[in-house]
């Protein structure tokens, strides 16, 4: 009996009390996915019923929901903890960082791929509280690694900067393939 109340006390000692919105949107999720299989997948004729183009994606949204409503019921069951709204307030702070890179992305055809993602990486590295030169001089260096893999090695179709149409010939035409 000891070992349970161990458990117990492990599990009211890890829980979140914004545990009841998660299940409640996780729930709204799985449900809402599960209700456009049949406008979002097809049922082939004469295909094997394992390879429907229906059958496993129906297969993980049943089990998504399935086992939402399972923690959605546990989330009602269990006790209220006090801060449900603040650990909320706490997962929305988190859309910051959608903003931007939703910035970077815009700026990618202004400034050019480089000269962006090295602003971005710089920017990050600030925003999360990082102030030494090392750790500044590191991001920008991964920024110049992940620009040159990307648009030189891998070859990757990005957009060329507006700014790029300003340089000299020579070193635009670098820029336009390369940066």
């Amino acid at each position: 009996m000891a070992h349970i109340k161990t458990l117990q006390e492990l599990f009211k000692r890890y829980r979140r009390p914004g545990d009841i919105v998660f299940a409640i949107l996780f729930l709204a999720l799985s449900l809402f996915l599960l209700s456009q299989i049949f406008a979002e997948t097809a049922w082939v004729k004469r295909t094997n019923w394992y390879a429907q183009p229906r059958f496993w994606p129906a297969v993980s949204l049943i089990g998504m929901a399935i086992f939402a409503c399972f923690h959605f019921i546990g989330s009602v069951c269990s006790p209220r903890l006090p801060g449900r709204w603040k650990e909320v307030g706490f997962w929305l702070s988190s859309l910051e960082y959608v903003l931007y890179f939703l910035v970077y992305v815009v700026l990618v055809p202004q400034l050019g791929y480089l000269p962006s993602t090295v602003l971005f990486t710089l920017f990050l590295t600030l925003r999360v509280g990082e102030r030494r030169v090392v750790n500044l001089l590191s991001a920008t260096g991964f920024a110049i690694a992940v620009a040159v893999v990307f648009r030189a090695f891998l070859q990757v179709k990005i957009p060329a900067g507006r700014i790029y149409e300003v340089l000299p010939d020579g070193i635009r035409a670098f820029a336009l393939i390369y940066l």
